[in-house]
């Protein structure tokens, strides 16, 4: 479920997400790519935990691609577009996956000659050409085909009756770890192409956030780049927050306030015990919402009136507790209290939140489950 009016209603928890702010960033990512090289914005698992309707609405006149994990995805990106913006699945299709790829006229990423012959044929069974981005391995592991064998995919896919070579493309294992290793691998994918008859027709990507961000040669001779992250507002790349807005706040209620006197022990296992009597604030949310378990412990905070407030003792499953005993007004149940996003002067970012969980802003985002309503801000 998704909300849109302006007033939300007394919600246990929530993620705001600033449409414009999406918008802002897809022109950020547009002038960091040149003139160019053209925008796929990623929008697979639900837009990184933005909701996929409503971000590709947002973003369909601002961008020229869109970038999806599967079919459904497809489907559904095409449904809220309302237009023939092309659309890559960027992960090898399942079997049961690859006629309906054809038949919507998807674009699909294959690593290899059985891919292509199933394409083939669906294509024959269809009467409908298979739109193919041949995927070199230049390093990630996961898919694609590696030197010699990624020439022969390319070649086989142009020669294949039914087949169009629509793509070639890569992906960064490591660009925001790894420079010089990134440098290499543009460089190996750039020899690559050149050897590939027909390659200036097609379109040419390798750049996800990190490489637009910070590998502005990879812009040179690609037709697309295709951020994820920094769409929403978040840089993988230290030194470049300040050119994005993050698009999403999570957010929740307080539910209860308690005196507990010194001895007093907070949630599962007892891992905290008051040492002294404290003012405590029960929140409405927990892992169950995608607020990581792995937060308990870990000196994480949230805000409650500007002011942070530390975590105590286990997440569990639909609520946790912070010490409020340091606020100047004693907080109301009902009051609003901020996981991640700015209140007052103070902020608590995905990249803090991931850090003290020991894991990524792309697995917080995504982790906010479906029992968290959205709320969009601007149309």
């Amino acid at each position: 479920m998704t909300l849109s009016s302006p007033d939300v209603p007394e919600l246990r928890c929530w993620a705001e997400i600033d449409l414009e702010a999406l918008r802002e960033n897809a022109r950020v990512c547009n002038l960091l790519a040149g003139g160019n090289c053209r925008l796929m914005a990623i929008v697979k698992a639900d837009a990184y935990g933005h909701g996929l309707e409503r971000v590709v609405t947002a973003l369909t006149n601002e961008v020229d691609w869109f970038g999806v994990a599967n079919v459904t995805e497809a489907q559904r990106t095409r449904n809220a577009s309302g237009s023939e913006i092309p659309i890559l699945i960027l992960s090898p299709p399942t079997p049961s996956e690859i006629e309906p790829i054809v038949a919507g006229r998807f674009s699909a990423s294959v690593s290899s000659l059985e891919e292509i012959s199933a394409f083939a044929d669906a294509a024959a069974r269809l009467g409908i050409d298979a739109k193919l981005h041949a995927v070199a391995d230049t390093g990630m592991g996961r898919m694609g085909a590696q030197g010699s064998a990624f020439l022969q995919l390319a070649r086989i896919i142009k020669a294949t009756p039914g087949c169009l070579l629509e793509g070639l493309e890569t992906h960064f294992p490591s660009a925001d770890e790894e420079p010089d290793f990134t440098a290499e691998q543009i460089r190996s994918f750039q020899k690559l192409i050149e050897k590939i008859d027909g390659a200036a027709n097609c379109e040419i990507h390798l750049g996800n956030s990190a490489g637009l961000l910070g590998f502005n040669d990879a812009t040179l001779f690609a037709t697309l780049t295709r951020p994820g992250l920094a769409l929403y507002g978040i840089s993988p790349l230290a030194g470049a927050e300040d050119k994005l807005q993050p698009a999403l706040s999570l957010k929740s209620r307080i539910t209860l306030i308690r005196d507990i006197p010194a001895g007093t022990s907070i949630s599962y296992g007892r891992t905290f015990v008051a040492d002294e009597p404290m003012k405590v604030a029960t929140l409405g949310l927990g892992y169950g919402d995608g607020y990581p378990r792995h937060l308990s412990g870990a000196g994480m905070e949230v805000l409650i009136q500007g002011k942070r407030c530390p975590l105590l003792g286990r997440v569990t499953m639909d609520q946790i507790v912070v010490d409020v005993s340091h606020l100047d007004k004693t907080p109301a149940c009902g009051e609003e209290a901020i996981l991640i996003g700015k209140q007052g002067d103070e902020t608590i970012s995905a990249e803090e939140m991931a850090a003290k969980a020991g894991t990524i802003p792309w697995e917080i985002l995504t982790g906010i489950t479906s029992r968290v309503e959205r709320v969009y801000r601007g149309s």
